[in-house]
């Protein structure tokens, strides 16, 4: 590829290349922050219903001084499935009979209780403030909370949907200042082929960082408006230096605007110190080098091209697809964590720091075994972890929590195989248009993700079967997608239709010649 060998000449791993990666990188490890928040802003403290005698002073003046809350909590609170104080009912008289040692439970009966008909008291030892204890999002009124996660994922799926095609059309920059996630893959464009796997590794390194970050914040904060407030304050530093990143000279020279790619060209041959071959970038030479990219990348792409184009909508489906694997159960669990029944700031923690290594991992198997296979052995062994907690029984904590975590590591490194994988599969012209398809795709399953909570009042192991079932079948799909490994990035349509040429040519065996030799 002609642009190829000029990100070559002014460099395709140097000093602005790491630049441009470190400035993209802080705004995601902030933006995860944001993604994992309801975590904690959204944490539901143990809760039990508001009763006179615990809570009104008055009530409590005509208590017998003999009586203490844990006496007080026996006759106004029935137990609940595990024993403890029921969260969502109360005793509509309170029942003296169950001070009795003799006592059983067939002393009450299920008539004599109602529900918190005066509101809540919350647990506030570990979180001062959050939403649910602020709008009382428990019992009755528990389904609000996923159905509010998945209202705030619709909105970063109005996101996806509209800013890939944008910034096809407008500019990667443009829409970056608004929008850093979806521009993240544009360091490709601008690093060269070895080491575009290192740089969307690197990229999505920022995520997990991100996880460690938020559990440290949150530990520090507890209060929910003050959590929001920390974590959105530093994206007005981002928005500020946003102007400083380059355009994709890839895409400013497809789509036909030469003099710009120039100009980022050589300031980016500056700051790389290749000042050589800045005097060499004319307008004479570049149309000469990209004759054959320019006559044809200059059409403005269209969505429609994606499921039209002989070649592309086989590549659009099974890449949609797995992103909507990642996004439908990375979120369905990881917005969950106090389903695990244990620390919600280590699991935090954890799941950061496990999807270091296996994003690091899934580096040197992309680099070793090929996109494809890393693809489809990430998705299938985290939908195995999560299929296999079916079978844990609820006691176990300790091991339910790290298969979660396993699974969600192994979901991680499938988050960094589709984001170079997706980039790879398409031209330049609809690259972004490609990659905003597929974060659309992984929105919509985030958004349904947490809703597939509601099924387990038909059993526990009901919504882990399906966040398991997804990722395994996506896995198994992408077995149909093309290698793409140490191929240059293909910058027209005309290019992909090549490259499945290409293959189906090595792929057919010649014809055969028969010799016949007589001594």
């Amino acid at each position: 590829m002609a642009f190829s060998e000029l990100l070559d000449q002014v460099g395709g791993l140097g000093r602005f290349q790491v630049l441009q990666m470190v400035a993209l990188v802080v705004p995601i490890v902030w933006l995860t922050t944001q993604s994992m928040l309801e975590n904690f802003s959204a944490a539901v403290p143990s809760h039990r219903c508001w009763v006179p005698l615990l809570d009104n002073s008055t009530a409590q003046a005509s208590v017998p001084g003999a009586l203490g809350p844990k006496d007080l909590l026996t006759v106004s609170i029935p137990p609940g499935p595990n024993h403890e104080p029921h969260q969502c009912r109360r005793f509509r008289q309170p029942q003296w009979q169950l001070l009795d040692p003799n006592a059983t439970a067939t002393n009450w009966s299920e008539a004599a209780t109602e529900p918190c008909m005066d509101g809540w008291v919350y647990d506030r030892s570990t979180f001062t403030s959050t939403i649910v204890a602020k709008w009382d999002l428990v019992c009755d009124s528990h389904a609000l909370k996923p159905m509010a996660q998945s209202i705030y994922l619709s909105g970063i799926l109005v996101g996806a949907a509209v800013c890939g095609h944008i910034s096809d059309r407008f500019g990667r920059r443009l829409v970056l200042t608004w929008n850093y996630l979806q521009m993240a893959v544009s360091v490709m464009e601008w690093t060269s082929a070895c080491a575009r796997a290192l740089a969307m590794t690197l990229n999505s390194l920022g995520f997990s960082f991100g996880q460690v970050l938020m559990a440290a914040v949150a530990y520090g904060v507890r209060d929910w408006a003050l959590l929001q407030l920390v974590v959105s304050a530093p994206f007005f530093l981002c928005f500020v230096y946003s102007w400083w990143l380059a355009e994709s000279a890839r895409w400013l020279l497809i789509t036909g605007r030469l003099e710009r790619g120039l100009r980022e060209l050589r300031r980016v041959a500056v700051i790389n110190r290749k000042r050589v071959v800045e005097g060499t970038l004319t307008t004479e030479a570049l149309l000469s080098a990209m004759q054959e990219e320019l006559s044809v990348g200059q059409a403005p792409a269209r969505l429609g091209a994606l499921f039209c184009t002989p070649g592309l909508p086989l590549r659009t489906g099974i890449s949609t697809l797995c992103w909507f694997a990642f996004g439908f159960t990375f979120y369905g669990l990881a917005l969950d964590l106090q389903a695990l029944d244990s620390n919600i700031f280590l699991l935090q923690v954890l799941i950061g720091v496990v999807d270091i290594p296996a994003k690091i991992g899934s580096l040197l198997l992309l680099s070793r075994l090929g996109r494809r296979p890393t693809q489809v052995g990430s998705l299938v062994l985290s939908g195995l972890c999560i299929l296999a907690n079916t079978l844990v029984p609820y006691e176990m904590g300790a091991l339910r929590s790290a298969l979660a975590v396993l699974g969600l590591g192994g979901l991680g490194a499938a988050f960094t195989c589709v984001s170079i994988y997706t980039g790879e599969l398409f031209p330049t012209v609809l690259r972004m248009t490609a990659v905003g398809l597929g974060q659309m795709a992984a929105r919509g399953g985030a958004i349904l993700g947490p809703l597939v909570r509601l099924l387990a009042v038909h059993g526990r192991w009901l919504p882990l079967l399906v966040y398991g079932g997804v990722p395994v079948l996506s896995g198994l799909a992408a077995l149909l997608l093309p290698e793409t490994q140490s191929l240059p990035l293909p910058d027209t349509i005309q290019d992909v239709q090549n490259q499945a040429v290409k293959k189906a040519t090595r792929s057919t065996p010649g014809p055969t010649v028969l010799k016949s030799t007589h001594f």
